[in-house]
């Protein structure tokens, strides 16, 4: 058998006993054994099969009777792309994203479900999943979850940890807001560390945290609405451009103002009056511009 087939069914572990014994015995088997267990960890997605003979090439001194060696490398070359192609798949996230004014509904790998409200991200992995039970969230969530390992929601402001249950997380420019609507819900936000139960809210707006209860029992925009309560009016603005993909001039009016009530999704004209009624303020509207103004 020449040596270069012999190689081959190495690589494809073709050999049988006999042939296998009679491997071993060849001058260069170390080297091709432990060439062999480099590519087993080898963990980059980017190959060219030239470029990587090179690379080889220059780590190897075979002697200039054993030609044999530029094939073998070719073929070393491709088994590394097979190995980095594994590699990229099995550490692949899945990366869910709405746009303003949208909503979607995403199944999680255990049956799991996350309501995702408009301007938000989630990001999953599908591979690790049975493993560790994780998504990261930028926005907000209605996450609905099967009962089994530790399940853990992160965010740039806190971590939310649960086993089964249904929750809803907030998480925008310095507002962080969890509310728990089923089971039990652990927060961990800075050193502060609490436990919520059902009807329960961890709300911090400004790093002012406050604890508040929920009569709901799902968050208010699975409904088509978004409620607050006693919340600064600039946030409640920035949700209204959410919903709406308007943009909101308020500069002549005090966003720290508190507001508490709510606002539809599906009717401007109605969710302006809901919102500058109760603080006594006029608003105009121009094109998709709206600008509000104090009595």
């Amino acid at each position: 058998m020449e040596r270069e087939e012999f190689i081959k069914k190495w690589l494809d572990h073709n050999l049988n006993p006999e042939e296998q014994k009679a491997f071993e015995g060849l001058d260069d088997y170390a080297d091709l054994h432990k060439l062999s267990k480099s590519l087993e960890g080898f963990k980059s997605p980017d190959y060219s099969i030239d470029n990587e003979y090179d690379n080889v090439k220059s780590h190897l001194k075979p002697k200039t009777s054993n030609n044999w060696i530029r094939p073998l490398l070719k073929i070393a070359a491709v088994l590394l792309i097979s190995f980095s192609v594994f590699y990229y798949n099995s550490t692949l996230d899945t990366k869910v994203k709405t746009l303003i004014a949208q909503d979607t509904t995403i199944s999680l790998p255990d049956a799991s479900t996350v309501n995702l409200n408009a301007q938000s991200t989630i990001v999953y992995n599908k591979n690790s999943w049975t493993n560790k039970r994780e998504v990261s969230l930028d926005g907000e969530a209605f996450f609905s979850v099967a009962k089994g390992s530790k399940f853990d929601v992160i965010t740039s402001d806190g971590k939310v940890s649960v086993l089964g249950t249904q929750f809803n997380v907030i998480q925008r420019l310095n507002y962080f807001e969890v509310t728990c609507f089923e089971g039990l819900v652990a927060v961990n936000y800075k050193s502060k560390s609490l436990k919520l139960n059902p009807g329960n809210r961890f709300v911090v707006i400004d790093g002012i945290i406050k604890n508040e209860k929920e009569n709901r029992t799902q968050p208010s925009w699975l409904s088509n609405e978004t409620s607050f309560t006693s919340a600064p009016l600039k946030y409640v603005l920035d949700e209204l451009e959410r919903q709406y993909d308007i943009s909101v001039d308020a500069s002549k009016l005090d966003g720290q103002q508190l507001f508490s009530g709510s606002f539809t999704h599906d009717n401007l004209d109605l969710a302006l009056k809901s919102i500058t009624l109760p603080l006594g303020i006029t608003y105009t509207k121009s094109n998709s511009v709206i600008v509000l103004n104090g009595e």
